[in-house]
């Protein structure tokens, strides 16, 4: 495991009905290589105390992330790592705090662009992926009949055979135990402006693509590098969805690769 030509401050934001727990082999690793390591809850998830009831927007959500970066100094730049969903709640923070990010990577995540609303990219997604491709995943209303807000719990079989399928049965386990339910906030999203070319757009990208997961697919991860444009592409070989559980090791050394080089 290589080290960094110097400590850097790596702020880790997890997927959907996810948690900080997800990224807990990774972020001790990290930390032995000389870096400081936020892995944070975003709300709603994992041991934050609020519930789904009461989140309305990708904000709301965020808020968590948005606290972090918003108590980093002037002076500091951060390496920004988004896992899956966690691909939105980095642009959001991207789009508000640009100056105080090095570079931002998305694992695996929903990437959106500069030219529509920030639904687009899931959208997107949902046309190109058949409805049995979820399995027992739950998706269903909360809040009130105007709000028309719709939740989303992660099965069994989902966990099991299109999350995990490279993961231990222990971690498995683990990941039924925790997961929560959230939201893709496709409601808010579709109302919002497209995220700003002069704050999101001005940060650098590298897209982390996982050539065994069975969540978003790897012709998905690539039609968003060829529409949407990063400056760099990582390849994880023979990672599953939760790469950082099943290839913690590979993940960390492309992190510190990324690090040596934007940082």
């Amino acid at each position: 495991m290589s080290v960094t030509k110097q400590s850097v401050h790596i702020v880790l934001v997890h997927g959907g009905c996810h948690g900080a727990w997800s990224w807990y082999k990774l972020k001790p690793v990290l930390e032995a290589s000389g870096h400081r390591v936020t892995a944070l809850d975003l709300a709603a998830s994992g041991i934050d105390r609020r519930s789904l009831q009461e989140l309305k927007t990708l904000a709301d959500y965020t808020q968590p992330l948005l606290e972090v970066m918003a108590a980093i100094p002037p002076t500091e730049k951060v390496v920004l790592v988004g896992h899956s969903f966690g691909g939105l709640n980095l642009a959001l923070a991207m789009d508000m705090f640009p100056h105080k990010i090095s570079v931002a990577v998305f694992v695996a995540a929903f990437m959106p662009d500069s030219t529509h609303p920030p639904s687009y990219v899931l959208e997107q997604y949902l046309e190109r992926t058949p409805a049995e491709n979820f399995l027992d995943t739950e998706f269903l209303l909360y809040g009130s009949a105007e709000e028309n807000l719709t939740s989303m719990q992660l099965g069994p079989n989902f966990i099991s055979f299109k999350l995990h399928q490279l993961s231990s049965p222990q971690d498995v386990a683990l990941a039924k135990m925790l997961l929560r339910p959230s939201s893709l906030f496709l409601e808010d999203l579709s109302k919002k402006s497209a995220f700003s070319k002069q704050g999101y757009g001005s940060v650098k990208k590298v897209y982390v693509v996982l050539m065994e997961d069975k969540a978003i697919p790897v012709n998905f991860q690539r039609w968003q590098i060829e529409t949407i444009g990063v400056d760099e592409v990582k390849v994880i070989e023979n990672a599953d969805h939760m790469a950082m559980i099943s290839k913690p090791l590979h993940v960390c050394q492309i992190l510190l690769e990324i690090a040596n080089t934007y940082a």
